[in-house]
């Protein structure tokens, strides 16, 4: 102990050279740094003296573990471990012995200051060890993720793998010495603070180790945890832990969870409940614009708030109020974590219906906090308090009386343009539905009329209750009302105690008539009787109740209160000789009546709040419904998932309108997202193949009568896509086979079904060949005897369905054995067709709507399964002409009976029934556009597959020869196969040009079945006054465009009279027929149609709202597939996009959709949409005009776009003319998100549209532009540009209104004169004029080339024979009835459109 005495005092250095210095103080200092190779035998002769002399043993040896921490960095692993050990072991060993050291009495100064001093050292050497080793941990995994260190595993293997394992025990023994009582050591004072801090910042150091947070630290954090635990309860350290738990949380970001977690530890096991206040009150006073400023730093704060609230709610909710001034900073992130505390105070501290009327003050207050930030300016904010709410209803924590304004706001949020707000507002809505606490099923109707029924009974309650509750006075009232007398009366009677009345009053015998005789005189209110009666009743009953009171002290009021008693107590009724028992009795019966009508009124309110509020409620989610339906086509797939998610949920909840959005979102199933598609499939999954049935059988019907109610009046696009996903869960084996058993009962009517079921269960059976043919092609039999037999007549609807059902065998064949295998078709004898042959001949002679579909469907049939087709179809015309004939025979012999009028009908073709001409025009349509199907694709397809075996055939008869002469013919041979493919390629061409002859010179001369047919239809196209009859005309229309499709040369010759149909016609149908058969014209032969292309695009402005979405839809393919030009004339699509129907603006929404998809294509038509739309001409008004351009310009995304738009323009100003073109332009500035780039440009250009800011709509649109670019949170330079430009604006503007007074009063300045530009603007493309016009109206398009012009003044003597009908001459002149044009409006010049096969039919 002598050595120990003599050793100076160690001072606890601030770095690891303080120690070589000498303060002049007499403080330690390093005698020696050992080198490298000493410090292995410097560390054993410490170890010795660490067992001779214990702890202790350090004040000789100290400057050997120095040395080993002064050359960390290249000293040895060994070495390096070594030290470690013998360090924990040496401060071990002393924190064990320091106990009874300390307790014994006889401790000398110079023992304890020699512990005092081993203790440091030994804590300062193991601490250094620590962080050295810490360090070195932290470089190797940092060159662990460096893939270009060499042998980095190697590395981190023998440097840290000690450590590893050494960490929690150390921290565990630093703990162990922290909770000694060491003041002692100190002279009975507190624990020097460098020897605490030293340890604490050995636990800082580690928790700044960015991987701490991972799981396999959890027990070094919990070590870490302890560790500062002790030195905040032992040591109080509270304050410099404050600080530097801020600082670290300032930047670190990885701590925040950590320090959540160690601070709700102390404030739980430890009692340290002030330090989250103090923790919070340190982040409170931060300022909100630094924080703004410092995104590292807020973010920490904001995770540890919200961890923190989480795990100890209730004492963050003590300390809210230091946090509430940041909800109105500039940061988002601490307004989410402060409302993320918030919510969860609401979740588990202010819950519940038991809560006292501050808690319930400062819940209402926190919610509408909350709701008020739904609503907040950052994006992110809103979407957090919609995903706060969603818990909160979750853990139906929302009041009931708070329901609906939160669920007005969430369905607010479904028009937010932030997708991820949108997200979360859908899945918001869901949790209500899910936890709504009203009904399980919420339709509108089924709360409409239980509520109004509970209204009108409420009301007649309450007007029953006030009707028979009279004014009822208590007797307390009418005592506090009798009292001011009484008291007087009282009063007076003691002033004349002394006179005697007249009337002497003696008090009865018993109490009982003593109380009835002065309650009596109360009730005849005589007040000074009843106080003389009470005065003696006093003296005489004296102790006796009610006459019981201390008379000495105030006798005026013991009077006044046995009077009050005895009044309250009597309860009088009206007539005073009633017994009073009886009335008492009676009086609380009528009390307790009146207790029950209100009760039973308060329930009856009740009740009407309830239904009220599930009222209100279904009718937000049915507001929901619709808005959400709409966001199943956005662009984000996230939005579009929650949105099937949420129609999923509202279905189970019975909600009628669900149905819609089941429908809706079947689409969806084609799209190219795999994520959609799945979840298209997934809630389908949900909905039908989940059934809650317990038997297959039962499960089934369900399935079967679910799927049957989707395609009541379901639209062909709806039924394609249920299609697509039913004959995905045939592929997986997800539907039942007791489900296609149920399917063919219900179709030959084993089972007991009603007609739309049967024609239902065909449909499903069709769509489940899709997946899996064998369904049908089993069954074939049964499908022709029962749904193509003689009843078939009855129902053409189900034998419709029939034909489609079997057309799936030729859609989808069974797989082909061989490559160049034949087809799949059936004989002609087949008795399919001849069960199709007789249907449609039977219904051919009887009216009937539903026989067309049928015939389409039957001939496509036909032309898809038959050998020989066209023969099996022709004697079908042949059939039905037959029967036309004969019925026109038997009108004829009708009309020349002499009885008949003279003025009789003599037209042929007049005298057959309307609906047999219909029959008849619609069913050669028909077969003519289906037998140029099937030359164009089945046999020419058959022509190129034996054309391909018969060279297969030659090739192997060559092929030993060629092998013989291969060796001398090589040369050759590489020639022969050249030849060989370009024949292969030649022959194509022959079969091609072969079928092109057929359809051109075969199929409508005068030997085809065809030709026969020809001049009716003509005649019924062009005397539209003579047919007036719409289904006539419509099927005349069609089979026209069907006829045309055939020839190119036929098409030449009537295109004309096709147009001027589809411009002159007064009917819709017409119109829209004749649209779809230009736009298949466009795509068989383009070089025809294309001069007539403006009269396509004209009839996108048609009055009927059908034939303009038909329009929209051929123009929208035809534009898509380049078919025909774009430029100039697509601003009428655009203008589709405020049409008053929504389903045309729908289909222009998609075509848009379609086209951004295409490179640059709707940046490239921009400029001339802009132009057309804001031309005076156009009539397309400014808000119009808006809505337009803020959907166009939605799809402007690139940069490079935006900066060219810019400045285009702006070009633009120089040739706008009127002020309506200045503000539209302007306004389209306003749509692009402009850069620092486009900033450039606006400056660059700024001379373009200078003179025009003094109108203030142009300057106001300048001005939100530079205000959302400011918004964008810019850098400085671009800001000081935006600033300029801001002067600049000002400056020209204010300059432009001081100048106009003087332009008005004769300037010499040139102003532009718009009447002047007129002349330029004639020559541009003009409007088409409305349709119907008058014939002299009609222009043919002027035109284009010299060579068609001489090509067809070469074809023109071929002119088309001119048919004429008596009827025709006798009845109607020429200029009435004919709807042709003249012959010289004929287009003479094409612009030939390059395809590659102009003759395929596509």
């Amino acid at each position: 102990m002598a050595g120990a005495a003599v050793a100076p005092h160690f001072q606890l250095p601030l770095a690891l050279a303080d120690l070589l210095r000498d303060d002049g103080r007499g403080h330690y200092v390093v005698q020696e740094v050992l080198p490298v190779g000493e410090l292995p035998p410097s560390l054993a002769a410490f170890r010795a003296a660490f067992r001779a002399r214990g702890a202790l043993a350090v004040l000789q040896h100290f400057d050997s573990v120095y040395s080993v921490l002064y050359h960390f960095r290249t000293v040895g692993t060994a070495v390096k471990e070594n030290a470690l050990e013998l360090m924990v072991n040496v401060v071990s060993h002393h924190s064990n012995e320091l106990p009874s050291i300390l307790s014994d009495s006889g401790l000398s100064h110079a023992d304890r200051a020699a512990h005092l001093n081993a203790l440091k050292m030994n804590c300062y050497l193991l601490t250094s060890l620590m962080d050295a080793f810490e360090m070195e941990t932290r470089k190797n995994s940092l060159l662990e993720a460096n893939p270009g260190g060499k042998n980095k595993k190697n590395h981190a293997k023998t440097s840290g793998s000690l450590w590893e394992e050494e960490r929690e025990p150390v921290l565990q023994l630093l703990t162990q010495v922290l909770q000694l009582d060491l003041r002692q050591l100190w002279g009975g004072l507190s624990v020097e603070e460098e020897f605490v801090s030293l340890m604490m910042g050995s636990c800082y150091r580690i928790l700044e180790n960015p991987s701490i947070g991972l799981q396999r630290y959890r027990a070094t954090r919990e070590a870490v945890t302890h560790l500062l635990a002790g030195a905040l309860v032992h040591c109080g350290q509270m304050f410099s832990a404050t600080l530097k738990i801020t600082q670290m949380l300032q930047h670190f970001e990885h701590v925040a969870p950590v320090f959540a977690e160690a601070v709700s530890l102390w404030a739980e096991e430890y009692g340290l409940k002030s330090l989250v206040g103090e923790l919070l009150r340190e982040i409170g006073q931060k300022c909100p614009q630094d924080l703004a400023r410092e995104a590292s730093g807020v973010k920490g704060y904001s995770t540890f708030i919200t961890e923190l609230a989480g795990q100890i709610p209730a004492l963050v909710l003590s300390n809210m109020s230091v946090l509430l001034h940041h909800l109105d900073g500039e940061s988002y992130m601490m307004r989410n974590a402060i409302l993320a505390a918030m919510a969860e105070a609401l979740m588990k501290v202010l819950n519940g219906n038991e809560l006292e009327e501050a808690a319930r003050g400062t819940r209402d207050e926190f919610l509408s906090l909350l709701q008020a930030h739904m609503c907040d300016v950052h994006s992110f904010v809103r979407s957090r308090v919609l995903q706060l709410f969603t818990r909160i209803v979750q853990c139906k924590a929302l009041p009931l009386t708070q329901f609906q304004s939160v669920v007005s706001l969430a369905v607010g949020r479904l028009n937010d343009k932030s997708v991820i707000v949108v997200k979360n507002a859908i899945q918001l809505l869901a949790a209500f539905l899910s936890n709504n606490p009203f009904s399980c099923k919420l339709s509108c109707a089924d709360f409409e009329k239980p509520l109004k029924k509970e209204v009108q009974k409420l009301q007649e309650m309450r007007d029953r209750v006030k009707s028979t509750a009279a004014p009822v006075i208590t007797p307390e009232e009418e005592w506090e009302a009798m009292l001011p007398e009484v008291r007087a009366t009282v009063q007076q009677l003691f002033q004349q105690q002394q006179e005697m009345e007249e009337e002497v009053l003696e008090v009865e015998e018993t109490v009982e008539s003593a109380v009835e005789q002065i309650t009596g005189l109360l009730r005849k209110l005589n007040y000074k009787s009843a106080a003389r009666l009470t005065q003696k009743a006093l003296c005489r009953f004296q102790g006796k109740e009610p006459f019981s009171g201390p008379m000495e002290e105030n006798e005026e009021a013991t009077i006044l209160d046995v009077l009050r008693r005895l009044y309250t107590g009597s309860c009088p009724g009206e007539n005073s000789e009633d017994p009073p028992n009886d009335s008492s009795t009676h009086k609380t019966k009528e009390v307790v009546k009146e207790k029950q009508s209100q009760t039973e009124l308060v329930k009856q309110e009740m009740l009407v709040q309830y239904l009220q509020d599930a009222y209100n409620f279904s009718v937000k989610i049915r507001e929901a419904l619709y808005l959400i339906s709409k966001l199943m086509y956005e662009s984000s797939v996230s939005v579009v998932q929650e949105a099937i998610e949420f129609f999923v949920t509202v279905s189970q909840f019975n909600v009628p309108e669900a149905v819609l959005g089941v429908r809706r979102m079947l689409p969806l199933i084609w799209s190219k997202e795999p994520g959609i598609k799945e979840a298209v499939l997934n809630a389908y999954r949900q909905l039908y193949l989940s059934p809650s049935e317990d038997s297959e059988r039962a499960k089934a019907q369900s399935l079967v009568r679910s799927l049957s109610l989707i395609m009541v009046d379901a639209s062909l696009e709806t039924i394609r896509c249920l299609e697509e996903i039913i004959a995905e869960f045939v592929q997986k084996d997800e539907i039942k086979p007791a489900v296609i058993q149920l399917l063919w009962e219900q179709f030959t009517e084993k089972s007991q079904c009603s007609p739309l079921e049967r024609r239902a269960a065909v449909i499903l059976l069709g769509m489940m060949a899709r997946g899996n043919p064998e369904i049908i092609g089993s069954n074939l039999d049964i499908l022709i005897t029962v749904g193509l037999s003689e009843k078939a007549c009855e129902d053409y609807r189900l034998a419709q369905e029939v034909c489609n059902v079997i057309s799936k065998l030729a859609s989808d064949p069974k797989p082909a054995t061989e490559k160049n295998s034949a087809p799949f078709r059936l004989s002609q004898n087949h008795m399919l067709f001849s069960c199709l042959s007789e249907t449609v001949s039977k219904g051919f002679a009887q009216p009937s709507t539903h026989w067309i579909p049928f015939m389409d469907t039957a001939v496509t049939l036909i032309y898809q399964l038959a050998e020989g087709p066209d023969e099996i179809c022709a004697h079908i015309l042949q059939v039905c002409s037959q029967q036309a004939l004969e019925k026109l025979q038997e009108a004829d012999g009708q009309n020349s009976d002499p009885k008949d009028s003279p003025s009789r009908d003599t037209a042929g073709a007049a005298s057959l029934p309307t609906f047999m001409l219909v029959h008849l025009v619609s069913l050669v349509g028909q077969v003519a556009v289906q037998q140029v199907a099937h030359l164009e694709v089945s046999v020419s397809a058959e022509l190129g597959r034996r054309r391909v075996l018969r060279e297969e055939k030659t090739k192997k008869r060559s092929d030993s020869s060629k092998q013989k002469q291969r060796s001398q013919t090589s040369g050759n041979e590489t020639t022969m196969e050249e030849e060989l493919g370009l024949v292969a390629a030649t022959a194509d061409d022959t079969e091609a040009e072969l079928i092109c002859n057929i359809c051109e010179t075969e199929l409508l001369d005068g030997k085809h079945l065809f030709s026969a047919f020809v001049p009716l239809v003509l005649k019924i196209c062009s005397n539209p006054g003579r047919y007036s009859d719409s289904a006539l005309s419509a099927a005349a229309a069609l089979t026209l465009g069907k006829l045309c499709m055939i020839s190119s040369e036929f098409c030449d010759t009537h295109l004309r009279l096709l147009f001027t149909m589809m411009e002159k016609s007064t009917l819709p149908g017409v119109r829209s027929n004749l649209i779809i058969a230009a736009g298949d014209l466009a795509i068989r032969f383009p070089n025809l149609v294309e001069p007539w292309t403006s009269h396509l695009y004209a009839r996108l402005q048609d009055p009927c709202p059908s034939v303009r979405q038909t329009a929209a839809l051929v123009m929208t393919q035809l534009i898509l597939k380049d078919m025909v030009k774009v430029k100039g004339q697509v601003s009428e699509m655009a203008a589709l996009l405020v049409d008053p129907d929504e389903a045309i603006v729908g289909v222009a929404q998609n075509f848009f959709s379609e086209l951004s998809n295409k490179d640059n294509a709707i940046y490239n038509l921009l400029p001339d949409i802009i132009s057309h739309l804001s031309n005076p001409n156009c009539s397309t008004e400014e808000e119009s005009f808006h809505t337009i351009m803020r959907h166009l310009f939605s799809y402007i995304t690139k940069d490079k776009q935006t900066e060219s738009l810019v400045e285009k323009l702006c070009q633009r100003f120089r040739t706008a003319r009127t002020e309506r073109q200045y503000r539209d332009l302007s306004h389209c500035l306003t749509l692009l998100p402009v850069s620092e780039r486009g900033l450039h440009k606006l400056q660059d250009n700024f001379d373009c549209f200078a003179d025009k800011l003094q109108d203030p709509a142009v300057y106001s649109c300048f001005q939100t532009l530079l205000a959302r670019f400011h918004r964008a949170g810019v850098k400085p330079e671009a800001k000081a540009l935006a600033e300029e430009l801001e002067q600049k604006l000002s400056a020209f503007r204010n300059r432009g209104l001081d100048s106009t007074d003087t332009c008005q009063e004769g300037s010499q300045i040139p102003m532009s004169v718009p009447a002047k530009q007129k002349p330029i603007r004639s020559s541009r493309h003009q409007p088409l004029s409305p349709a119907n016009r008058d014939d002299e109206d009609f222009v043919t398009p002027q035109p284009r080339t010299l060579r068609n012009q001489k090509r067809t003044q070469k074809r023109r003597p071929h002119k088309k024979a001119v048919i004429t009908f008596s009827s025709d001459e006798e009845n109607s002149s020429g200029d009435e009835l004919l709807a042709e044009l003249r012959e010289e409006e004929t287009p003479t010049k094409t612009t030939p459109i390059t395809r590659s096969s102009a003759r395929r039919l596509r």
